[in-house]
């Protein structure tokens, strides 16, 4: 059996239509061995793929071929996951905006004292 790559990140629920697989492919987001492939790349068991998703890389390895769509339970058992577990402190803090004032949740809708007092920070 042969199946393209673009088919079986489908068929293994990477991508929800084999459409944005192929073009997550073509986008260089899906690397082979750390090299850019092609969607009419022929799948062969023992190769290892990296795969990001927005911020996070993925790792699998092929165990076997599946060509058709299945439950995510079938699904699973096609490839090993070899993605590195990353705890808390290991994650960057966002780049960008983080928020100075913090709110204890549950705590309701922020009064007028509050309201002036974000705008003070800039929150319009």
């Amino acid at each position: 059996m042969e199946v393209r790559a673009d088919t079986y990140l489908w068929a293994i629920r990477f991508y929800k239509s084999r459409t944005l697989a192929s073009e997550a492919i073509k986008g260089g987001k899906v690397k082979l061995n750390g090299e850019n492939l092609k969607s009419a790349h022929l799948v062969k068991p023992g190769e290892r793929y990296t795969i990001t998703i927005g911020d996070v890389k993925k790792e699998i390895e092929v165990l076997s071929l599946i060509e058709k769509r299945q439950s995510y339970a079938i699904a699973k058992e096609h490839y090993a996951d070899h993605t590195p577990v990353y705890t808390k402190e290991e994650k960057q803090k966002a780049a960008f905006f983080q928020v100075n004032i913090s709110r204890t949740k549950g705590s309701g809708r922020p009064t007028k004292k509050d309201r002036r007092d974000m705008n003070d920070f800039g929150w319009e």
